[in-house]
């Protein structure tokens, strides 16, 4: 056998064909989405997308086993990034998230869920020899967590720091944490619920009034979720169509192209386009997991978890906010929303899953 042939054979395709067929669902949507106004938005996401795959093939390539000597100054570098992003970030409606480079933004806070998920999995690979994480185990990790979180939530950005946080959550579930220190902290999160209420900011504690009863504010702080409820119901079972959407076209639909797309997809493409979609979603995370239950190593593995930790979260957040069971918080759809940063971090997330399946033929 060739080493070319060696090498491919041992590609995943199943999960790179999946991507891709998301992929193609997301500029489907994007091009009805801007059509109206202006379609910079969609040749931007073809250079993202493109700029996206190149990466991937780059994380795939190299080991992913470096990344355990590279994890603190991955660690390092997301913090000065967010701390740079709060002194030279530029401001857009009251929140400083993206770092001008030329025509192009960065989001640190995308890059702080790749690299939160690659220094849990370091941190659990130094520490399998703990068979039971208690309360003394948990202090470290638990502030190393905090520090991104806090900072993400200066910008402010609830949203993104909400997905860090369940991430982080999730690994350290799945390192294993003693019963009595997880029903202790389950307490002591509900008991602290009440401070976190009056620690948000009144937009932020709007959004959650609001979510519980749109009717309150219909033409301002409900209107997102109203109009998006209204153009996910009228899709009725085989939407109106390509381009057809009036919701989208008339842009009665807010923020259609990045935070409400699968309204878009909803609209147009009705039932049967969404459920089309979930299935993708869902064999899509399925091959993540399966590629961690295999992985050589507890490294690759929590890996390949926190990954589908990621994608779960946010297909599981965005499409609730869409259909209103969930408060409006800003978590887009993975490669489907546009943004250069998110469709960045969703093709480094594929190539890492990929290499470490890869690499289990390789030793």
């Amino acid at each position: 056998m060739s080493r070319y042939a060696r090498i491919t054979d041992n590609i995943d395709w199943g999960l790179i064909t999946t991507a891709l067929a998301i992929v193609f669902i997301g500029l489907l949507c994007l091009y009805s989405s801007s059509r109206g106004t202006s379609l910079a938005i969609f040749y931007k996401q073809l250079m993202w997308i493109a700029i996206g795959v190149l990466v991937m093939i780059v994380v795939f390539v190299v080991d992913y086993r470096v990344l355990l000597r590279s994890a603190w100054p991955l660690y390092i570098f997301m913090i000065l990034g967010l701390v740079l992003v709060l002194v030279i970030g530029r401001e857009i409606s009251g929140a400083r998230r993206w770092i001008s480079l030329g025509p192009m933004g960065i989001q640190p806070s995308e890059l702080a869920k790749i690299i939160m998920i690659i220094w849990l999995a370091y941190w659990g690979e130094q520490k399998k020899h703990i068979q039971g994480y208690g309360i003394r185990e948990l202090v470290l990790p638990t502030f190393f967590i905090l520090i991104p979180v806090g900072l993400i939530l200066v910008e402010p950005d609830l949203g993104t720091a909400g997905i860090v946080a369940l991430i982080s959550c999730t690994l350290m579930l799945l390192l294993g944490i003693k019963r009595s220190t997880f029903v202790g902290l389950l307490v002591l999160f509900i008991s602290a619920m009440p401070f976190v209420w009056f620690s948000l900011k009144e937009y932020q504690r709007l959004r959650i009034l609001t979510f519980l009863d749109p009717s309150r504010d219909p033409l301002g702080s409900g209107y997102h979720a109203m109009q998006s409820k209204i153009a996910v119901g009228s899709g009725g079972l085989l939407g109106k169509g390509f381009l057809e959407g009036t919701q989208t076209q008339l842009r009665f639909l807010p923020e259609h192209h990045t935070d409400f797309i699968f309204s878009v997809v909803a609209e147009e493409w009705g039932f049967a386009g969404s459920a089309l979609l979930l299935l993708l979603y869902i064999g899509l995370v399925t091959k993540i997991t399966q590629i961690g239950f295999k992985a050589k190593d507890r490294f690759g593995t929590m890996i390949c978890f926190g990954v589908a930790a990621y994608f779960t979260l946010h297909i599981f957040i965005n499409i609730a906010m869409a259909v209103g069971i969930f408060p409006v918080v800003g978590v887009p759809l993975p490669f489907i929303s546009y943004g250069g940063s998110f469709m960045l971090i969703n093709w480094i997330c594929i190539g890492l899953v990929l290499n470490i399946a890869w690499r289990r033929f390789m030793f």
